[in-house]
């Protein structure tokens, strides 16, 4: 009687082991980018908007023509279908007939930290 020694080909448990825990990490991997780009994303677009709704409040004060007078106002904002609150802190400057704007916009009114700063400046009319 003769005994044939056919190997079959095919992969060893140890080999899909490998190959899985391979696959495995490089998944991991592409899942982590993919993650950090979103919340790039929306970081960016929240920074963007945030500087659109800081420019919209000082060009309304250049386009008045008025003397923005001393001190703090605060006020709300719609933009991309999202509450912005922006703080706007009128202060002196060393020419007299020179108004500093600075604009704070927060995602929130609590929010500790602005989203966007902005600074202008107006001219007295």
């Amino acid at each position: 009687m003769m005994i044939l020694n056919k190997r079959i080909a095919g992969f060893t448990l140890l080999e899909v082991l490998v190959a899985l825990a391979i696959l495995a990490i490089a998944l991991a991997a592409v899942i982590k980018s993919t993650t950090e780009n979103a919340e790039n994303l929306r970081y960016l677009r929240d920074k963007t908007l945030a500087q659109w709704v800081a420019r919209n409040v000082i060009t309304d004060l250049q386009v008045r023509n008025q003397w923005p007078d001393l001190g703090e106002t605060k006020g709300q904002a719609r933009m991309a279908n999202q509450d912005w609150y922006w703080t706007l802190q009128v202060s002196e400057t060393m020419d007299k007939e020179l108004r500093r704007l600075d604009v704070q916009v927060r995602d929130r009114e609590e929010a500790r930290e602005p989203v966007g700063v902005l600074v202008g400046f107006v001219g007295a009319p």
